[in-house]
């Protein structure tokens, strides 16, 4: 495919109503079969089928519209609950009165030619209400959808007068812009909320990895406002517990392991200059709460932990646990520095632990240089560090008690797992007390490789010319290096000592690439039989990995695993499970299809107990055309 129609394919991926960019170069009948390429291109934006134009459904062409299609903006919000229309089968009647909620980025594209990364695009929020009932007594679904209000969205879009325009001028972490200011532009903490979805305490909070969460209506999702978790903390909003448990001696935070006193004083100095620089200049709040957060269903708590701004750039870590009642009063806060250089997306917890995959990184002193002109995105500031070939795991106490108990490990001591992965999402972790007094913590996760993950090419965006490539994400070695599906298994005796480590795929019968594992959210923090997640079936023969394309299910049991895919052009997000009864599989999945070539979202329905077999499709609802969305990110589900 040649470089000029790869242009004018991107050209019109992100064409919509208003946009005003320039029109593709060399598009006169002068130019022989590049007019030809031009006019199919724009019957297919009429038509709004760009795969009409390809010569194959599956062909590189194909690959390239299908990609790209799922990042095309949304400029439409839908304010008013539209009802969706049931194309196949039925929503079942033990269906239960709720919403799915699932967050995700909007706009990609604005009016003055700059193109953002995935992870940069504004918040937009959709939700899926289940509850009522139509004339004929079957139950009804309606569906909504509207920008997350942060003060980034209402500084780049202008809709004055009726009319709808946006200029980006923050850049972003991960972004370059080719419109408005670029050099020297420090607007780069574009809080746009767009990472993960939480109803909590009877609040619907949107959160991003680098700023406090946006607080949106349960019902009409309009933006209440920021919502500063932290900043509520610092006015009182505490439990009597949480006065016990805080526990912020030096000996609790650091631990026993300490690197020498000139070494760790050099980072001190270092930390306090980057602070004002970081605040003042860039507008990095002070401690930043990570979009994944983690419900203990036993104690009914919502867990959420923050990194230091500084953390990023310096070989020292610090993480501040939080545990909230259903009312968001604190229950406890625990804080730990840890030697080392990490990066923390994900985590999850025990009953005794909190329990971190640490991602090392280092800093990049020429991408630094780069990054601070504005031709390069701020992340060429970080680069992976692959340096080791094992992969850290802290087990940090979550209790003063748990602390005492484990008085033959030093936490600040990382377990190190026998294998080299970059750790993604954690889909239920727990501990059992074994025959030695011990307990064996369990795992269940997605990691990827070292040698494929890369912080400047991530969904495949090349900030140099706009393009989202998907052959990034789909290389020949792709079945061994991107996400797969694992099992953490660590032995500890009765002093916490670790006693053995092991990684090993979760289901052997599943080896291709997997990622967002999920399961009945009633097991987590215990033994679970059942992990769900994104899976590739490989059908496609250039888009054989991502964009996913399946929804497998893995008996932990046994490692046998059973799948659903979609048929034809159609990707999928992330499933998340929707209980009906008391055993593990009872209940439904949840996930979204995006038809693509069709310009068509349908919410899938799927019986958990029959992923595998032909009728496992429960029901399909349909988003109107008009709305059809970008892909989302992570969703939540709230019983009503």
């Amino acid at each position: 495919m040649s470089q000029h129609t790869i242009a004018v394919m991107h050209a019109v991926v992100h064409h919509h109503p208003g946009h005003r960019a320039p029109p593709p170069r060399c598009c006169s009948r002068g130019h022989g079969r590049s007019s030809v390429v031009v006019r199919a291109a724009a019957a297919a934006t009429v038509t709004s089928t760009p795969g009409a134009a390809a010569t194959a459904p599956d062909s590189p062409s194909a690959a390239f519209w299908d990609y790209n299609l799922l990042f095309r903006s949304q400029r439409a919000e839908s304010r008013d609950p539209v009802a969706l229309r049931v194309t196949e089968g039925a929503i079942p009647p033990d269906f239960p009165a709720g919403t799915y909620y699932l967050a995700g980025p909007g706009m990609f594209a604005d009016d003055h030619g700059s193109t953002v990364h995935p992870l940069d695009g504004h918040g937009y929020l959709r939700s899926f209400r289940f509850g009522g009932a139509d004339d004929g007594g079957e139950t009804t679904a309606h569906y909504s959808a509207r920008y997350v209000e942060t003060a980034a969205k209402r500084e780049e879009h202008d809709d004055a007068g009726g009319a709808s325009s946006w200029q980006f001028t923050h850049r972003g972490p991960f972004s370059v812009l080719q419109g408005g200011n670029r050099v020297g532009n420090v607007k780069v903490m574009k809080n746009v909320a767009n990472t993960s979805v939480l109803r909590w305490g009877g609040r619907v909070l949107c959160l991003w990895e680098g700023g406090e969460p946006y607080e949106l209506d349960t019902r009409t999702l309009e933006t209440i406002g920021p919502f500063d978790i932290l900043g509520r903390l610092a006015g009182g909003t505490t439990t009597d517990e949480a006065a016990r448990d805080d526990d912020s001696s030096e000996a609790a935070r650091h631990g026993r392991r300490r690197r020498p006193w000139l070494q760790e004083a050099g980072i001190d100095v270092a930390a306090r200059l980057l602070r004002p620089v970081l605040s003042g200049v860039f507008s990095m709040p002070a401690k930043r709460l990570l979009a994944h957060y983690k419900i203990d269903t036993k104690r009914n708590r919502l867990l959420m932990v923050a990194c230091n701004a500084e953390d990023m750039l310096l070989p020292r870590s610090n993480f501040t646990f939080y545990e909230f009642e259903a009312n968001f009063a604190l229950v406890q806060t625990r804080e730990f520095v840890v030697p080392d250089h990490l990066m923390i997306h994900d985590w999850t917890f025990t009953d005794s632990h909190y329990v971190l995959l640490g991602n090392r990184i280092r800093l990049d002193i020429p991408g630094s240089l780069l990054a601070l002109t504005g031709t390069h995105p701020m992340i060429a500031a970080l680069a992976v560090d692959p340096s080791r070939q094992s992969t850290p795991v802290y087990l940090l106490p979550r209790s003063p008690e748990a602390d005492a108990k484990a008085s033959g490990r030093d936490w600040s001591v990382p377990i190190e797992a026998p294998s080299q992965m970059w750790s993604m999402h954690v889909g239920n972790a727990f501990e059992e007390r074994n025959a030695r007094g011990g307990i064996n913590i369990q795992l269940h996760m997605s990691g990827c490789s070292y040698q494929w993950f890369n912080f400047h090419r991530m969904f495949g965006y090349n900030w140099q010319n706009k393009k989202l490539d998907p052959s990034f994400m789909n290389i020949a070695k792709g079945r061994e290096w991107l996400p797969r599906l694992v099992q953490v298994s660590i032995d500890l005796d009765k002093r916490g000592t670790c006693r053995g480590c092991s990684v090993r795929r979760l289901s052997d019968q599943w080896t291709r690439p997997a990622d967002f594992p999920a399961i009945n959210p009633g097991f987590a923090n215990r033994r679970n039989r059942f992990v769900y997640a994104g899976g590739a079936s490989g059908s496609r023969r250039f888009l054989p990995y991502f964009p996913f394309d399946s929804v497998v299910k893995v008996d932990v049991a046994d490692g046998s695993a059973r799948s659903w895919s979609a048929a034809g052009r159609k990707f999928v997000g992330e499933p998340v499970f929707v209980p009906t009864g008391l055993s593990e599989d009872d209940g439904y999945v949840l996930l979204v299809e995006y038809a693509v070539s069709d310009h068509r979202c349908h919410l899938v329905v799927l019986d958990a107990r029959k992923i595998g077999e032909r009728d496992a499709v429960v029901a399909k609802l349909e988003v109107p055309k008009h709305l059809t969305f970008p892909m989302g990110f992570h969703g939540f589900w709230a019983d009503e």
